[in-house]
């Protein structure tokens, strides 16, 4: 099982980054700042489309649109849940009324 490690404050962070930036390699830095080099690349590809410019191969999710992503899907959830819940519903008045429901294909 992989070490976790507590956030790294922002201000490491952005330090980090900035040495990056200017020429230093993630290796060099893991080793004299005790962060792996993979981490250090994750916060200069995250940083790098934060700011809209992903690295070459690289494209993902700004944190804003990741953010947004998550919203959308609990939205979906939360839609398909009210749903499920008026389909049982109308089974339910269909069936004391003696009406037989119309399926949706969308369900």
């Amino acid at each position: 099982m992989p070490k976790t490690h507590p956030p790294y404050p922002a201000e490491f962070r952005q330090q980090i980054i900035e040495l990056v930036r200017v020429g230093r390699t993630p290796a060099e830095l893991s080793r004299e700042f005790q962060v792996t080099a993979q981490t250090i690349q994750n916060w200069v590809g995250q940083a790098a489309r934060d700011m809209g410019h992903p690295l070459p191969g690289k494209e993902g999710l700004s944190a804003a649109e990741r953010e947004e992503l998550a919203r959308l899907r609990r939205q979906v959830k939360q839609l398909q849940t009210e749903r499920d819940i008026l389909a049982k519903a109308t089974a339910w008045f269909a069936g004391r009324s003696g009406v037989t429901p119309i399926s949706s294909s969308n369900s």
